[in-house]
């Protein structure tokens, strides 16, 4: 017996010596590697800058090469050198120095135009409108320079002044404005109100710093106003800070909660985030809107709320980002942010849906949903990793028409006639209806399509170009000449009608051009509140809150076989 222990034990130290021995090994040849191709990588740069025929810019060449090693991860680690640290702030803080308006490029004219204007900030205070077109600032001429260089030019220091002079399309005078740079932080929730029957409504759209205490005085605002349910708007929302969104989860569920687990190659990188204050409400009925862009933190505070049960989830499959990144100093005041993990939501799931791979330069793969694992929520109801948050109710929303795209484009062969006419009604019209319920006219509508009519505009119709391939394609395998009077026929059904296309989309042009106007009028929260009057996702939510026995069958516990136990749950 003790001769067959001693054997024993001699057998496992000589395994666990082998495993050590390779392990070490291992190591080495990793290390080897590493030290091998820093080496050749300087020594080729060294060759370079000493006889390659062209100077080189050492900042342009290797930054290159750093973003190429990059860009063979995964899109979200990301080196930012000095001078580009601000964008990383910009990122994570919501905040920059500037006027607070939004510009865009107007082909037609060649120049930066102002498009938006944040709700009380200078561009707004000092009356700069929709559609006036950026001459100069200060000295310097932006006539013709593109948006990011003009955009450069409007931000700087907070307190710093500068004279912008513009030219007024609606009345053609040139006008200068004194402005003084502020501090802008860009609203983490633009808009919040309640609605009829109770039913709250809170749009969230980054993860800001702050961010949880901007969405708890809005739900206890509108809780003083006899709030009796929220739908809690995350579309569109791609994430940001982690701990905004535990904060925010943890207004609505129990403190001492496991929320998020992050699991990293070393020991730093994993870590528990738990609640760990006491809700302000764990009753109240609560619907989560999510779509293809809800991403990131957004996901993490969607998945956590179906996971715990305290949410019906609705829209669309959300993107599937379940990395985390940390922001690493580097030498001479640069910055690398990079992904270090990744995480895990309270049923135990990872919804990274896709994976990245290092061979061959990096490649992409989605994770297929044949190979996605099943979870359970608190209740039993059954999750899936692997592929974002699928919702507990899926509504698709309404899909714009070919059309609305080409009216509202800014490409080469726009002729900015919605732009020209929104113009036009801005100056006929000081003032309009309240937000929530103002639409334009019919009679507006009609001026609108005879302005696009005499415009020149152009468009192609998918429709059209799909029948020129399918002729193209019966000619080569030679089936046309036999269908030739069938394709004639639906040719001509398919003839380009330009009055017949405004007309047979007029409601969705109607709700674009409504949409535009009351963002002028009443600035971002003013186009939310107006865009919920036409909003398919919205009213779903809105009749699944007046129905509360469904909305409680939906988050109702289902018993888990025995079979079961295996399987993951929430706790």
């Amino acid at each position: 017996m003790r001769k067959s222990i001693l054997l024993a034990f001699v057998l496992w130290m000589s395994a666990f010596g082998s495993s050590v021995a390779a392990q070490t090994i291992a190591e080495k040849d990793h290390n080897f590697k590493v030290a091998k191709n820093l080496e050749t990588f300087s020594s080729i740069y060294k060759y370079l800058d000493m006889m390659y025929v062209d100077t080189l810019d050492a900042d342009e060449v290797i930054g290159n090469g750093i973003k190429a090693m990059l860009r063979s991860l995964d899109p979200y680690t990301v080196y930012y050198p000095e001078e580009n640290v601000k964008d990383l702030d910009l990122m994570i803080s919501g905040k920059y120095a500037g006027i607070g308006a939004l510009i865009r490029y107007n082909l037609a004219l060649g120049n930066a135009v102002i498009d938006e204007r944040y709700e009380n900030m200078p561009a707004a205070e000092v009356g700069l409108r929709k559609g006036d077109i950026i001459l100069s600032i200060d000295d310097s001429i932006m006539t013709g320079k593109p948006v990011a260089y003009v955009s450069e030019h409007l931000r700087g220091d907070a307190g710093t002044r500068f004279v912008l002079k513009v030219r007024r399309p609606t009345t053609e005078k040139v006008m200068k404005f004194k402005l003084t740079r502020r501090t802008i932080q860009m609203p983490s929730v633009p808009y919040y109100g309640l609605q009829e029957n109770g039913i709250g409504y809170l749009n969230l759209n980054s993860f800001t710093t702050n961010c949880a205490k901007d969405v708890r005085r809005a739900f206890l605002a509108m809780k003083r106003e006899g709030m009796k349910s929220l739908v809690f708007d995350l579309r569109n929302n791609g994430g940001g800070s982690l701990q905004e969104a535990i904060d925010i989860v943890n207004m609505f569920v129990p403190k001492g909660l496991t929320l998020v687990k992050t699991v990293g190659k070393l020991q730093p990188a994993n870590k528990e985030y738990k609640t760990k204050v006491e809700p302000i409400d764990t009753l109240m009925p609560i619907v989560v809107l999510v779509n293809g862009e809800t991403a990131s933190s957004s996901e993490i505070t969607s998945g956590s709320l179906q996971d715990l049960d305290r949410a019906v989830i609705l829209g669309t499959r959300t993107y599937g980002k379940g990395l985390v990144q940390a922001p690493m100093d580097l030498p001479y005041n640069g910055n690398l942010k990079l992904t270090t993990g990744k995480y895990y939501i309270p049923s135990g799931r990872c919804i990274q849906a896709i994976n990245y791979k290092h061979a061959n330069g990096g490649y992409i793969e989605h994770v297929p949903d044949s190979l996605t694992r099943l979870f359970h929520t608190a209740n039993g109801r059954e999750v899936r990793d692997g592929g974002g948050i699928k919702p507990d109710i899926e509504v698709l929303p309404d899909s714009l028409p070919n059309i609305a795209f080409y009216l509202a484009s800014t490409g080469r062969d726009s002729t900015e006639v919605m732009l020209n006419w929104e113009l036009k009604y801005i100056k006929k019209h000081p003032t309009i209806a309240p937000a929530r319920n103002f639409m334009i006219t019919d009679a507006d509508y009609e001026d609108f399509k005879q302005m696009v009519l005499k415009s020149g505009f152009k468009y192609d119709r998918e429709s059209k170009k799909f029948m020129e391939g399918l002729v193209k394609l019966a000619k080569f395998e030679g089936y046309y000449e036999d269908a030739k009077a069938e394709f004639d026929a639906l040719d001509k059904k398919l003839s380009h009608n330009l009055a017949k296309d405004l007309d047979y989309n007029k409601q969705t042009l109607k709700q674009l051009l409504t949409a535009d106007l009351v963002s002028a009028y009443y600035f971002q929260r003013g186009s939310i509140e107006n865009s919920l009057q036409f909003d398919k996702q919205w009213k779903e939510a809105v009749k699944l809150l007046s129905q509360p026995e469904r909305y409680r069958d939906l988050l109702a516990p289902i018993p888990v076989a025995k079979s079961d136990k295996s399987e993951t749950k929430a706790k």
